[in-house]
């Protein structure tokens, strides 16, 4: 299994392709938008992940868990 920055350069790697002249064949292009997609997946689940552990300290010192607060935001 391919590590993130594997990924992320085999994404580069295509679209830099994608702009020349020879472009990209049908399996590149598939490549690309499913290399897309998880990666996007996996910012939104560490975006996610972050929101859930963050904490805000009120005014009147007390603090609040956003995550306790809104629920947890893993779905």
């Amino acid at each position: 299994m391919a590590t993130i920055e594997e990924k992320i350069k085999r994404i580069n790697e295509l679209y830099h392709k994608s702009k020349t002249a020879e472009g990209l064949t049908e399996e590149e292009k598939a490549e690309q938008q499913a290399l897309r997609k998880e990666f996007i997946a996996n910012v939104r689940a560490n975006v996610r992940s972050t929101m859930n552990n963050v904490s805000v300290e009120r005014e009147d010192g007390t603090i609040e868990n956003l995550g306790d607060k809104y629920g947890d935001l893993t779905h």
